[in-house]
C-alpha cells in the first residue's frame, strides 16, 4: 500500500490562502515560519501586533469589521 506524504504548504497564508513570501513568514510568522494572516487579508497595524504569528491583536479585524482597516484607509 502506497503512503501519501503531502507536505503542508507553508508558503500560503493560513487565513486567505494568498502567497506569503519566505521573508514575510520569517519576520512576521510564527516560530514554525507559518503566516496565519497576511497583508492581503489583514492590516499592517494588526500584523505588527502579531496577527501573522497567530496572536490576538487589539486593533479591529478588517475581515470582521468592514470599513475598519486598522488605521489605513483607501481613496
Amino acid at each position: 500500500m502506497a503512503v501519501s506524504r503531502q507536505r503542508a504548504d507553508h508558503s500560503r497564508c493560513g487565513y486567505c490562502g494568498s502567497h506569503a513570501s519566505r521573508r514575510f513568514r520569517r519576520v512576521y510568522g510564527d516560530a514554525n515560519k507559518r503566516a496565519h494572516r497576511c497583508p492581503d487579508c489583514d492590516s499592517w497595524p494588526r500584523i505588527a501586533e502579531g496577527s501573522a504569528a497567530g496572536h490576538d491583536a487589539e486593533t479591529p479585524d478588517p475581515q470582521e469589521n468592514p470599513g475598519r482597516s486598522g488605521g489605513r484607509w483607501s481613496a
